[in-house]
């Protein structure tokens, strides 16, 4: 039995027409510098067989045909018939224009198991195309790894690097990536300029709105900030992640490069209490913003000084000025006691006798991060630093001299004296957790590199051999540019050496 051509109301004469085998990629408009959605709207003539609702689970997966049915971006491989009179049937639509085009076999078993064949009109337009299919149709490139379609998310914010070439055609790839992404409101490319002594990339607008305040979730934490103003990569979220976790509860923390907080509010979060520091008054805004917004005001402090000053600082304001234990419990905390507060009821229920009182919390939302218990840990607070964050990659090896005599101050307390003697013998030093870049990709270049260059700014050998030694590659920021993480215990030696005249 023979159909006839659909008469589907998707077809559209001002549709440019195009061969099945042009099908599959959209149009080629090379060169356009202003987006135009219609310039990729084409129409393409293929051969559908109509098919008994019930054989097209059989017909679709035979040898014969499967190989043959239509694979086109976002175009359904089966819809129902809509002539009249034909309810209950399918058209399985075919890579072929004409029977003619389909193999013998094929051709066989569809004109043994279907109804017929029908012609069939498919409008195809810009939204059927991916962001790297769009942008090689009109980007002058034939090398498909070269297309610009990547980018980073930082919250409602998409961040491109483009490269020079790409930069005449900006706005048409912003405003491509900001229609394919739906949850972006604003992309922006990153210009070569950066802030001199904040270290903020300079950026441009390409496409959306003109909105750089965002806000991003990372490590159970919100964060929000002004992405124009500080620095922020969300490629680092293991990083921060993996030195978190090393973070011990009521452990004292010291970030002198903090930023937003993508360190210290996690940290303080899960329990160690926080010096966070950052030169850029921006930064230091938004660290506070952050610090009310995930309630961490009890175990984190935020100050806005050099980074240098702030490391001799920061050792004497631990010891001087020490936390109060903290009456803040995290959300697993408070579900496990309310577990418990339940359990006992219940227990008493079955059992009055027994009547020992449960735990008393004061009564909290289950999704507030804090609730305080009937009675303050007496747990003793530490007063000595036991980790030190140091996360400017660009700058932060030269910081490692500061840490010259920033312990010797507190041979001058006789409340640090009586406890750890006259040399402060007995204090555990800090882990430093120092970032940084190398040219050198090889893992054996690499190492020596920066060794020799934290040697330098120390005044002092450092070896692999350094009590609580790592070096942890972290990414590849460029293809001859790699970021580390050196990490080592302060040697007593640096941390309690005589303080000069300009100390």
């Amino acid at each position: 039995m023979s159909y006839p051509p659909s008469s589907s109301s998707s077809s559209s004469s001002s549709k440019p027409m195009i061969s099945l085998q042009d099908s599959h990629g959209p149009p080629q408009r090379i060169g356009m510098q202003t987006l135009d959605r219609s310039a990729f709207d084409v129409q393409i003539r293929i051969l559908s067989a109509v098919v008994e609702a019930s054989k097209v689970g059989k017909l679709r997966p035979h040898p014969a045909i499967r190989d043959l049915v239509l694979d086109l971006p976002k175009v359904k491989l089966i819809v129902d018939s809509t002539e009249e009179g034909e309810r209950g049937l399918k058209l399985l639509r075919l890579q072929a224009q004409e029977e003619s085009d389909l193999p013998s076999e094929a051709l066989e078993v569809l004109k043994a198991e279907a109804k017929g064949f029908r012609h069939e009109i498919i409008s195809m337009g810009y939204e059927n195309w991916s962001p790297s299919e769009i942008l090689a149709a009109v980007l002058p490139t034939t090398k498909s790894d070269d297309i610009p379609s990547s980018f980073t998310s930082t919250g409602h914010i998409g961040h491109m690097n483009l490269r020079e070439e790409w930069l005449p055609y900006r706005r048409v790839i912003g405003q491509v990536i900001l229609d394919k992404n739906p949850g972006l409101r604003t992309v922006v490319n990153k210009l070569d300029t950066i802030h001199a002594q904040y270290r903020y990339f300079d950026m441009e607008v390409i496409a959306g709105d003109q909105d750089y305040i965002t806000s991003v979730n990372e490590s159970n934490c919100i964060f929000t900030f002004d992405f124009s103003r500080v620095y922020w990569n969300s490629r680092l979220h293991g990083e921060h992640d993996r030195l978190i976790s090393l973070f011990a509860p009521q452990s004292i923390v010291a970030d002198v490069m903090a930023g937003v907080g993508p360190f210290v509010v996690p940290a303080a979060k899960r329990g160690a209490y926080v010096l966070g520091n950052d030169l850029n008054p921006e930064g230091v805004k938004w660290m506070r913003e952050n610090r009310l917004k995930n309630h961490v005001e009890e175990t984190l402090r935020v100050f806005e000084m050099d980074g240098h000053n702030f490391i001799s600082f920061a050792v004497f304001e631990a010891w001087e000025n020490p936390f109060k234990p903290s009456t803040t419990m995290s959300k697993n905390e408070l579900r496990k006691r309310q577990k418990e507060a339940r359990k006992e009821r219940e227990r008493l229920q079955a059992d009055p006798s027994s009547a020992v009182p449960p735990p008393q919390v004061i009564s909290s939302p289950i999704d507030s991060p804090i609730a305080v218990a009937d009675t303050p840990s007496t747990t003793p607070v530490s007063r000595t630093i036991s980790h030190f964050i140091m996360n400017l990659p660009d700058s932060a090896l030269s910081f490692l001299g500061a840490y010259s005599g920033c312990y010797t101050p507190l041979l001058s307390l006789e409340s640090f004296t009586s406890i750890y003697g006259q040399k402060g013998e007995g204090v555990e030093m800090p882990i430093i957790h120092c970032y940084c870049f190398t040219r050198e990709i090889e893992r054996e270049k690499a190492e020596p590199d920066i060794l020799q260059r934290a040697s330098e700014y120390l005044s002092y050998d450092l070896t692999p051999n350094v009590e609580g030694y790592n070096l942890h590659h972290v990414r590849s920021v460029a293809p001859n540019k790699d970021m580390y993480c050196l990490e080592f215990r302060l040697p007593r030696e640096i941390a309690f050496r005589p303080l000069t005249a300009s100390h």
